[in-house]
């Protein structure tokens, strides 16, 4: 789930916690200021029931100690923030599995696309839709119980393969009654950055922004190779030639 807390609200909180101590010492200096000269035209002979100046001195101090609970607060807000889109920028370069129905197809890399039925369908299918919610490709998907995963290759129905964009996935599964089964998807993708949108931290797929914690799981790309030296066919050795002249 993404957090409620973003860096625009932050922000605004932290200014609004400086204003308020601001006017709170305003407010302290002129209390003060009353106070000294009330106490300098009081009645020698029937002097003034300190008691209620006490209570607002309180009543200060409490106000006081709540604006610091407040900076304070601020503060562990703004470092966790902070810790957030350190761990998005972890995710750049991984191919991740997220919660969602919308994927991005990069014209090559298959999608998996994992769904659970909670009960056992009689028919389901894959459909996939184009941004303009036109159907481009479906297929017979499985229909037990419990969780599966299909791979969407960017084929189209009509033969070919789709162009690259933002598709979206949809699981549709009858029961014996006919009622439909309630499922979640989940899909792949790879990440190739992070971006804040009103202050909330997004995975860049594609061009879709994948809130951070509809992330399942991550890993490095499948095709990655693991450069080792001397691998481009170039002769490393230390080849001395030892012949005679």
């Amino acid at each position: 789930m993404v957090s409620d807390v973003t860096v625009s609200g932050a922000v605004n909180n932290a200014q609004k916690t400086a204003q308020q101590a601001v006017g709170l010492a305003e407010d302290f200096d002129q209390f003060l200021i009353l106070l000294t000269t009330q106490l300098q035209n009081q009645d020698p002979l029937n002097p003034m029931d300190s008691t209620e100046f006490t209570n607002q001195l309180v009543q200060f101090s409490q106000v006081e100690q709540a604006i610091n609970q407040n900076q304070k607060l601020d503060d562990l807000v703004s470092l966790q923030l902070g810790s957030v889109s350190s761990v998005a920028l972890g995710y750049v370069g991984l191919d991740v599995n997220y919660i969602s129905s919308d994927m991005n197809f990069d014209g090559e890399t298959p999608i998996d696309v994992s769904y659970a039925l909670s009960a056992d369908a009689v028919s389901s299918k894959m459909q996939v839709y184009n941004e303009a919610g036109e159907l481009v490709y479906t297929a017979e998907a499985p229909r037990t119980v419990g969780k599966h995963t299909v791979t969407w290759d960017g084929s189209h129905m009509g033969g070919g393969t789709v162009e690259e964009g933002t598709y979206t996935v949809q699981i549709d599964a009858l029961d014996n009654e006919g009622a439909t089964i309630d499922t979640t998807t989940v899909v792949s993708g790879h990440v190739r950055g992070i971006e804040s949108q009103n202050g909330v931290v997004y995975l860049l797929i594609g061009e879709r922004a994948v809130p951070l914690g509809q992330v399942i799981n991550a890993s490095l790309p499948s095709d990655e190779d693991s450069a080792d030296a001397g691998t481009d066919g170039t002769d490393t050795s230390d080849g001395e030639d030892t012949s005679d002249a």
